[in-house]
């Protein structure tokens, strides 16, 4: 009696040149990451709290990225891209759990500037290690609740995750806008330096992750072509991206970099 074998044949065909395209971003993403995260890590200087911040900020879209990047890798050089019910609810709740912790991370950055800005002389006593060490640790996913009302859970969470975090984030820009507008031309300088990567980061991700969230859970005729683009942004601009803007953007990490990769001064 012949024994039947499910057996899963993997090609190259038609989907090699997406892949080599997609693994190199997927590694372009993991290092650019890395490196910023190893210079704030090795560098004292770089142990102030907003670089902290930004370090979790960069390590989070680094999970992110590898929530997304592997399997898709693997659909590219399978004949059947199948994932299973599990995996799904499994990477579902990576990706939305993790672009929750973003608009927290970027709440936690804008405070940051705020009372740097705003309130100079109370900052050294409010953003101490302990307390960046506290948010960090109360940041961490403890998400793993059966719930049977699952939408009222999900509008729970985006309502506490996204909405007041962007509320919050509105409301300290907004502020150090008004306090830097009164201010010398250095405090202006520093505020535009500090504030500029952020605000980009939080447009882009903002805008972004509304859609994808929106287009989710609404019927839409919106074409499929430009539905993928825009979720393709989403796991592409923010982890390539995001290193790019810290690093050029923000002048000691910046510095580090140069050094990093121009150890020689030419003169």
């Amino acid at each position: 009696m012949d024994e039947e074998l499910n057996v899963t044949y993997i090609t190259f065909d038609g989907h090699i040149f997406l892949f080599f395209i997609m693994f190199t971003l997927y590694i372009l993403i993991t290092c650019s990451n890395s490196i910023i995260i190893y210079l704030i890590l090795i560098h004292k200087n770089l142990h102030e709290p907003m670089d902290t911040f930004i370090a979790a900020l960069l390590l989070n879209v680094a999970i992110y990225a590898t929530a997304i990047y592997p399997k898709l890798l693997i659909d590219f050089l399978s004949e059947k891209q199948i994932i299973s019910y599990s995996a799904c609810l499994f990477q579902f709740f990576i990706i939305y759990s993790l672009g929750c912790s973003e608009f927290v991370l970027l709440a936690a950055i804008a405070y940051d500037r705020y009372m740097a800005i705003c309130k100079p002389l109370q900052y050294p006593t409010i953003m101490r290690k302990s307390t960046v060490s506290i948010f960090l640790e109360w940041l961490k996913v403890n998400c793993c609740v059966r719930s049977r009302l699952v939408t009222v859970f999900g509008i729970i969470c985006y309502f506490d995750f996204v909405i007041l975090p962007r509320l919050f984030i509105v409301f300290t820009y907004t502020k150090i806008f008004i306090v830097s507008y009164h201010s010398r031309k250095e405090i202006k300088k520093k505020a535009a330096e500090t504030c500029l990567p952020h605000i980009l980061v939080l447009m882009s991700f903002s805008c972004l992750g509304v859609y994808d969230v929106t287009i989710s859970r609404v019927e839409s005729d919106f074409p499929k072509t430009a539905r993928f683009i825009v979720s393709l942004q989403l796991a592409l601009y923010q982890p390539l991206f995001n290193p790019l803007i810290y690093g050029l953007k923000m002048k000691e990490i910046s510095k580090h970099l140069k050094r990093l990769f121009c150890p020689i001064k030419f003169f």
